[in-house]
């Protein structure tokens, strides 16, 4: 099930957008500029009710985090991000949302 009418796949709940390829657990590539994915969660998740953080403050990086204030589903938020001309989206899994998480070194 995909939030807001909007179309593509869904991780955990969250939308991803149209296009967008799976490269790892939670972590896809868009086929969209920075932009062009901010534009497509600012029209899923409207500002007014996920407000954004800038997360990084490096040179040549761009990042968003997108806090999921509903609660429904099983990501805490988004994490968008522009480096080395590729665009990311991280789906940060909830606490105890059953999502694998590996911690062994």
């Amino acid at each position: 099930m995909v939030g807001l009418g909007a179309k593509g796949e869904s991780e955990l709940g969250a939308s991803i957008p149209d296009g967008a390829r799976k490269v790892a657990e939670h972590r896809y590539k868009s086929s969209t500029d920075f932009e062009g994915t901010l534009k497509y969660y600012k029209n899923v998740y409207p500002a007014s009710s996920y407000p954004r953080k800038s997360v990084v403050n490096q040179p040549g990086v761009k990042a968003v985090h997108i806090p999921n204030t509903s609660g429904k589903g099983g990501w805490e938020g988004l994490n968008i991000y522009e480096a080395n001309d590729e665009v990311r989206i991280y789906v940060v899994p909830a606490e105890g949302s059953g999502s694998k998480q590996r911690r062994k070194k």
